[in-house]
């Protein structure tokens, strides 16, 4: 199945919409929280989509509905299957559960795919709280057993989930951080590990996670307080293969990076790794802070600052500054929605893409969505070349613009062995998704709307070859928020079909892998995979769920391999021995890899 190769450039369409022939206007599917998981194990992957809402789903005719499980019926379209599946069942009451964080993991090692399903306010009247479902390999779930922490132990607000094997021994653990305590103050992270049978028990203090209260500013300049956690991670950065711990964080509270040591602990390394926030601490073209300095000339740090480009208001309620409090390190930082881990440089260490929610009179100390370059080192340092460098710019319309970054993806679209970057942004007047494709690892070109993905107010993103013809299709959410002007008649969201290389006889060569593992966790969470050819080099990982309220992509791995027709594999399983095998595989072909066994072509497509 060797074919050209392909590679996207000005003037070709690369993705065209689809959203009609996949049934999800006529099933008017609305939601901005999604995933791509092939849930019921038939090859095809399927799609999760979730409201902001925290209420249970009325499945009578014209019901409102919240939650969506969406199965691929292999033909170019999905089926509702949210109802039979019993996914969104209840432990207290015949009435359904509400549960927008979703990330899909075999936690029992039986073959398929279990869910952890976040309840992101367990201060309203709901009794429910965060679950278990497991799959019980006939494309039903159950509730799974009482007794795991994350059941009955203060879980207040989960903003993110991530499967992750800290200790290397077979079941897969979870990272789940939290937005808020019922207070509304940001809450502490929390590990939860497997213990066998579906339950959990907590272990954040035991690995050294604890963070502290908002007691002691010198505490939260310097990462150790909590976050107001909007994304999870996990992911192995400095590639010694254990997976570091990763919480973005809203409200110019620092992100936390923590760097695991090995023996199932994590150092916290947020500030010194520069994830924590960026080195831009200029604050004089904060518009509010100018207009305050014009008051108040004798203020510290105030003398020299330039006189504002707004009209200022003497009362007090007018300012969105503190001179005080807004000087400080943290809130000199961002205010991140999702953290994507992924080498997009093709150098074998794992990179950083974070978006942010920036508005334009806040000025240039507000950190914006851009690439953190990974230095290689053991210790893990990030590098921020900004995105005139990268070519990560974008256009404004208006002059009091806002940029809602708060999800993202990197894949390659165009199958030519580079990543390329994909922002969902959302929320404000001119927001929409923005695509740029990868020229040499460090540079990006803009793909204009007309030619790749034209979506206003984009929030929530999955990513998956869901017509298994070789390249990978992009479904969008539609954000309601602040609806003024260029939202659509719905919200429904939408699907994008890649169309790459059409002219040049279809999608280019690549490769597909499923992975099983047999020592080490079934579904293969955490395994590193490196696909050479053509002299190059790409790696990724097996994601356990990441991102903004639970995005994931298929488990399927999907690698573009440009002009080459073979590549030789090496996957390192996530195991105690980080055994590893090797594999020459043809392209073409979506293969299926069992830890110590042969390959095989996975049926379909």
């Amino acid at each position: 199945m060797c074919k050209g190769g392909t590679s996207w450039s000005p003037g070709a369409v690369a993705f065209r919409e689809a959203t009609a022939e996949w049934g999800l206007d006529a099933m008017a599917v609305t939601g901005l929280r999604l995933s791509a998981v092939d849930d019921d194990g038939d090859g095809w992957p399927d799609l999760h989509v979730r409201s902001t809402t925290s209420a249970v789903d009325d499945f009578g005719d014209g019901g409102a509905r919240y939650h969506w499980l969406l199965r691929n019926d292999g033909q170019g379209a999905f089926r509702d299957e949210t109802e039979a599946s019993g996914v969104m069942a209840s432990r207290v009451g015949d009435g359904g559960r509400p549960g927008q964080v979703w990330a899909f993991a075999d936690v029992d090692n039986d073959g398929d795919l279990d869910l952890v399903t976040g309840l992101p306010d367990t201060t309203s009247a709901w009794a429910d709280t965060t679950e278990l479902m497991l799959n019980e390999g006939d494309g039903t779930f159950t509730l799974g057993p009482a007794g795991s922490d994350f059941q009955d132990d203060g879980v207040d607000s989960p903003a993110g989930v991530s499967f992750v094997d800290i200790d290397r021994d077979g079941l897969v653990d979870v990272w789940i951080t939290q937005y808020a305590d019922s207070t509304g103050y940001p809450a502490q992270d929390q590990l939860y590990v497997n213990r066998g049978g579906g339950v959990f028990e907590k272990a954040t203090n035991d690995a050294g996670l604890k963070t502290k209260s908002w007691n002691s500013i010198d505490d939260i300049n310097q990462g150790l307080g909590h976050t107001y956690a909007w994304s999870a991670l996990a992911c192995d950065v400095n590639g010694d293969g254990d997976q570091e711990l990763l919480s973005a964080s809203y409200g110019r509270s620092p992100n936390h990076f923590w760097l695991a040591n090995g023996d199932g602990t994590f150092t916290n390394r947020s500030v010194e790794s520069g994830y924590a926030y960026d080195d831009r601490v200029d604050w004089s073209d904060n518009e509010s802070a100018r207009c305050w300095c014009y008051l108040h000339r004798d203020d510290v740090g105030c003398a020299e600052v330039p006189d504002p480009a707004i009209t200022c208001r003497e009362d007090a309620d007018a300012f969105r500054w503190n001179n005080d409090y807004d000087r400080e390190l943290f809130r000199l930082g961002g205010n991140s929605g999702t953290t994507v881990c992924a080498d997009v440089d093709n150098d074998g260490a794992m990179d950083l893409l974070t978006t942010e929610i920036v508005h334009w009179d806040v000025g240039s100390s507000s950190d914006p969505s851009e690439l953190l370059f990974n230095d290689g080192e053991s210790s893990v340092t990030f590098d921020r070349p900004g995105n005139e460098a990268t070519g990560l710019t974008r256009e404004h319309q208006v002059t009091d613009w806002n940029d809602g970054d708060m999800t993202g993806a990197v894949f390659d679209f165009d199958n030519d062995g580079l990543p390329d970057v994909l922002v969902g942004s959302s929320d404000y007047e001119g927001a929409q998704a923005l695509l740029w494709h990868n020229l040499d690892g460090r540079s990006f070109e803009t793909v204009p709307v007309e030619e790749g993905i034209d979506h206003n107010r984009s929030h929530g993103v999955a990513v998956a070859d869901f017509d298994r013809d070789g390249d990978l299709d992009v479904v969008l959410g539609h954000s309601s928020g602040r609806c003024d002007t260029d939202c659509y008649d719905t919200f429904n969201v939408r699907y994008f079909e890649n169309v790459t290389g059409e002219d040049q006889g279809g999608a280019g060569n690549f490769l597909q892998l499923r992975l099983e593992g047999t020592t080490a966790n079934r579904a293969a969470i955490g395994a590193r995979v490196e696909v050479t050819a053509g002299g190059v080099t790409q790696t990724q990982e097996v994601g356990g769920g990441h991102g903004h309220y639970g995005i994931q992509h298929d488990l399927a791995l999907h690698f573009g391999l440009g002009s080459d027709c073979e590549a030789e594999v090496t996957v390192r399983w996530p195991d105690g021995q980080l055994s590893t095998d090797s594999f020459t595989l043809g392209g073409g072909y979506r293969w299926h890899l069992t830890q110590g066994g042969d390959a095989e072509v996975d049926p379909g497509g």
